[in-house]
Formats: C-alpha cells, sequence, structure tokens
C-alpha cells in the first residue's frame, strides 16, 4: 500500500467512526433525570447481553456462563473478547464504563476491517480507484432493500431487507454496533489474504493459522465459513491441477491451506462438541434459530451488482484462475451455506459481499460507454443506490435517541434500582423478574435472571408463560414454591413491568423479605423456610 492509500484508508475508517457515533453521542447527550441512554439504537437485547457478558469478566469469568438463565452451566469457551473487555472496568459507574469501553471497542475495530478488505481486494484489483470503490461500498454498502422501505412494505415474505437485520450479509451493521463481528470480518480477511500468499511462502500459512484461530476465539461460526470458502477453492485447485498434471503446484496450496487451519481445528474440535454434548449449550443450540430468509431477499441485496459480478467472474476467470477462484468460491458456496440444514444458516454466508462487490468491480472497470463522463456518473448512481440503507439506519438511530422510550431507553429510577441492588446482592444470585427486566438486569447487576434474552434463556418457551402466570396470580402457593426452588430464585423483582402482569405481590406473603424499593421498583428476598400463616 503506498502513502495516499494509508491515508485514504485511514480517512474512511475516520469516516465511519463519526459516522456511526453520531446516533450513540446524542443518545448519551440526550440523557436526563428521567431517562437513561442504552448504549444502543438497534437490537437493544442483544447490547443488553454483551454488556451483561463484560459484566462477568468484570466480576472475574474466565469461561463464558450466560446470565440469562438460572440452570447449572460448566461453562465455556466463548465470547472471549467481552469477558477481557469487562476485566477493564472496576468501582464506581460500573455500566457507564462498560458502555464506554464497548463503543471504544467499536471504534477500534473499524480501522482494522477497513485496512483489512482493502488488503484483500488489493490482491485482485490493481487500479487504486476500484479499489477504493470496492473498499468503500464492502464497509458502507447495502443492497436494494431501502426500496422496500420507500414503498412502506418493508417486511416481505416475513422479514426484513437483509441489510436491516443481518450483518453476515453486508458489513455496515456490524460497524454501527456489533464490534466483535467487526472483530471477526477482519481477522477473516486476514486470514485468506495470508493462505492467498501461504503457496509460495510457508510462514504466511502459519499467520494466516494464526488470525484463524483468534477467529474462532471471536466468532466461531465466521471460521467454519473461511474453512469451506478454503475447501471449496482447494477442490476447484485440485481439478485444474489434476487436468494441468501439475500435481506439484496443488501440494504447495493444501499444505498452505493445512497450515492455516491446523492452529484453529482442536478448538474448533473442541467447541463443536461442547455444543452437541453439554446439556445447557445443547439447549441453547437448538433453540437458537437464525434461518435464511426468502432466495428473494438475497435476490433484492446483491441483485444491483448481479450482472457486473457476473461480467467480472467471466473476464477475471480468464486471466487468472489459482488465486482468484478463492472470491469464486466463496460466491459458489452461498446457496449451500445460506440454506445448509443448520439453526443457523443465516449466519454462514459471512462475508458473501466481499466477493460480490470484487467481481462487480471486475466487472465496472471493463464495461464501455461512450463518454467517460456517462460511466461516471452511472457509477456514481450505482454507489449512492448502495449506500442508501445505511443512511437510513443512521437517521433511524438519531430519530430514535431523539424521543427517549423504552427499550432504547430506561427509566432513570429503573436503572438506580438495579445499581441498589448490584450493591446488596452476592453475585451469582438468581432473580426472578419479567422478560423485558430479565434482558436489561444483568447488564447492570451480576446476577442470573430465570428468563431475559430469546436464545440464552433455556427453555424460554416452557418458562416464560410460567412466569407470567406466577405474576397473574394464578398458581397456588404449593405450585409458586416448587417453580421458585426449581429454577433456584434468591430474589423475586417487582417493578411496572411486573405489576402490570397481573395481581400478585410478594409483599404480601411472609416467605418474601423486601430488601430494596425505590419508588415503583422493589425487590424481595425469597425465604423458603417461610409460609403463610
Amino acid at each position: 500500500m503506498s502513502r495516499d492509500e494509508i491515508k485514504w484508508t485511514l480517512g474512511l475508517a475516520v469516516m465511519l467512526v463519526l459516522i456511526t457515533s453520531l446516533p450513540y453521542f446524542l443518545g448519551f447527550a440526550n440523557s436526563d433525570s428521567a431517562w437513561e441512554f442504552s448504549g444502543f439504537v438497534f437490537g437493544v437485547n442483544d447490547g443488553n447481553s454483551y454488556i451483561a457478558k463484560m459484566l462477568s469478566g468484570a466480576y472475574g469469568a474466565w469461561l463464558f456462563k450466560t446470565p440469562y438463565s438460572s440452570l447449572d452451566q460448566r461453562g465455556v469457551i466463548a465470547f472471549l473478547p467481552y469477558l477481557l473487555l469487562g476485566k477493564l472496568a472496576s468501582g464506581d459507574a460500573l455500566h457507564l464504563q462498560l458502555l464506554s469501553i464497548f463503543h471504544l471497542f467499536r471504534m477500534l475495530t473499524i480501522p482494522l476491517l477497513v485496512l483489512a478488505t482493502y488488503q484483500f481486494v488489493s490482491l485482485f484489483i490493481e487500479n487504486s480507484f476500484w479499489r477504493r470503490w470496492a473498499t468503500l461500498l464492502i464497509t458502507c454498502g447495502g443492497g436494494l432493500g431501502w426500496l422496500l422501505v420507500l414503498t412502506g412494505n418493508a417486511s416481505w415474505q416475513g422479514d426484513l431487507p437483509l441489510e436491516f437485520y443481518s450483518p453476515e450479509s453486508f458489513g455496515f451493521l456490524a460497524i454501527y454496533g456489533l464490534p466483535h463481528l467487526v472483530l471477526a470480518r477482519a481477522l477473516l480477511l486476514f486470514g485468506l489474504v495470508n493462505y492467498l500468499r501461504a503457496s509460495e511462502s510457508a510462514p504466511r500459512g502459519w499467520i494466516a493459522g494464526v488470525c484463524f484461530l483468534a477467529l474462532t476465539l471471536v466468532q466461531p461460526l465466521s471460521v467454519v465459513t473461511g474453512f469451506v470458502v478454503i475447501g471449496v477453492h482447494q477442490l476447484f485447485l485440485l481439478i485444474i491441477f489434476i487436468h494441468r498434471r501439475s500435481m506439484e503446484t496443488w501440494k504447495a496450496w493444501f499444505y498452505a491451506a493445512v497450515r492455516s487451519g491446523v492452529l484453529a481445528m482442536p478448538l474448533v474440535i473442541y467447541l463443536g462438541i461442547s455444543f452437541t454434548q453439554d446439556p445447557f449449550l445443547k439447549k441453547w443450540t437448538e433453540q437458537n434459530r437464525i434461518l435464511s430468509p426468502h432466495p428473494g431477499h438475497y435476490l433484492l441485496a446483491y441483485g444491483m451488482l448481479l450482472i457486473p459480478m457476473i461480467t467480472g467472474i467471466r473476464n477475471r476467470l480468464r486471466i487468472e484462475r489459482a488465486s482468484t477462484l478463492l472470491p469464486f468460491s466463496w460466491i459458489v458456496a452461498l446457496p449451500f451455506l445460506a440454506y445448509a440444514p443448520h439453526n443457523l444458516q443465516r449466519r454462514l454466508p459471512e462475508g458473501i459481499w466481499v466477493a460480490i462487490v470484487l467481481f462487480a468491480a471486475f466487472g465496472f472497470s471493463q464495461w464501455k460507454f461512450d463518454r467517460k463522463a456517462t460511466k461516471r456518473w452511472f457509477i456514481a448512481v450505482v454507489t449512492i443506490c448502495g449506500l442508501l440503507s445505511s443512511l437510513i439506519l443512521i437517521l433511524g438511530g438519531i430519530r430514535l435517541v431523539l424521543a427517549p422510550e423504552v427499550p432504547v431507553f430506561r427509566s432513570a429510577e429503573e436503572v438506580e434500582a438495579f445499581d441498589m441492588l448490584a450493591q446488596i446482592i452476592e453475585p451469582g444470585s438468581v432473580v426472578l423478574t419479567s422478560f423485558e427486566t430479565g434482558n436489561a438486569l444483568p447488564a447492570y447487576a451480576p446476577v442470573r435472571v430465570v428468563i431475559g434474552h430469546g436464545p440464552e434463556s433455556a427453555d424460554l418457551n416452557l418458562l416464560e408463560p410460567q412466569v407470567e402466570s406466577l405474576y397473574q396470580g394464578a398458581v397456588d402457593e404449593a405450585r409458586m414454591e416448587e417453580f421458585l426452588a426449581a429454577w433456584n430464585v434468591d430474589y423475586v423483582w417487582f417493578g411496572p413491568l411486573e405489576q402490570a402482569l397481573g395481581a400478585w405481590n410478594p409483599g404480601s406473603n411472609p416467605a418474601f423479605e423486601l430488601v430494596l424499593e425505590n419508588g415503583a421498583y422493589a425487590a424481595y428476598r425469597y425465604l423458603p423456610d417461610a409460609s403463610v400463616p
């Protein structure tokens, strides 16, 4: 990379940091005596879970155990970045510290991703204009989902356009608020860059291996994508080199793949065994369903670049095959990854947008126009169309933070009650709450809840109606005691959300001791040996 290219890359990264940080700055600025900003403008439930993981790290955890279930857990090597980042916080205002660290993490990973993207693109594109265009669209762009938004039919075939909820399908959504996925994409691209260079330099293979090992610690599913892409690439190379009778060349590529994967493989195997054999992780896996949408959504997402992509594939494969076959392998693998018989199938086409834009840049660069000005205007229109969905996301975030309401904001009185509970409760205690309260509480206090997060709350479909029945007062004394004992409940939370569920009031039962009261919020310690007179 030349000095100008480095400057441009850093400039794009700084621009992305500033633009994506604006809604968050406004959110914190708009907090007042009545409302406190959650720190997130989309995916608030997942955002709270990331802060809860960081809080677990702050309280000494090295293995991941979700606070969104009261079941016993062995712990697993997962979400390591958040556990480690949590160890940087201590003392007062812990929640604010964790939010600040989270967003600092987000800001620092953005330049890493822009650099990784530019390096990957540069392996295939020599012209600096098209390198920059591809990097811009890969990191900032989206598809034509904004057309559905403008027509007022944002949900089509039961799903939103991919760019508005699927960070793996594009890239901007991760940059906007999912830093572990930003880091994962960067590590994936760095790993692939070094794999492609490893056939001529063995140390590059080991560097790729380190990248994939780190990727497994950050986002294990992304390393599966990387290995699938490399596997398809190896298959294409084997076919070509058998035809050419040049097996020695293929062996160099094969050894490059082995070096790239061998370091991460033990951890991949460990995680595979853990999530299929551990009783709690099996339950989590079974109910963590992230399925791909109707194929029409992928066509809407990527259709704008379909023709130039096909042109680019055809022309580029004529010129050079070995390395170019890797992004081609990525595209070939898309339907198999997106609709694999797996409950996390939508996660698997991670980074496919990189390969699509790469080949589209090849195609556009070779299109002929009568006038250069016409081509410039055409590319400008395509670029603007690709950026509109990201602009809608930013404007939507700004709109949300300018009008405080749950869940983007939480009542200041509730947050104060959470902080009070954190001071008096034993870390790891189980608190019974409504689902909505249970999602936020572990981000503020080192507690476990019975329900509070879709994938991580084991047996959620069974438990949520039971919790609601309890708060509704529809459960007799014996069944209530059985439920609380079965789910290891130590405390019961009683705030407006719980009161809205029904008539039950734990304060009227001597088995519950009031330990906290703050306006409309109260918490009770459950005393299983006490009984109603």
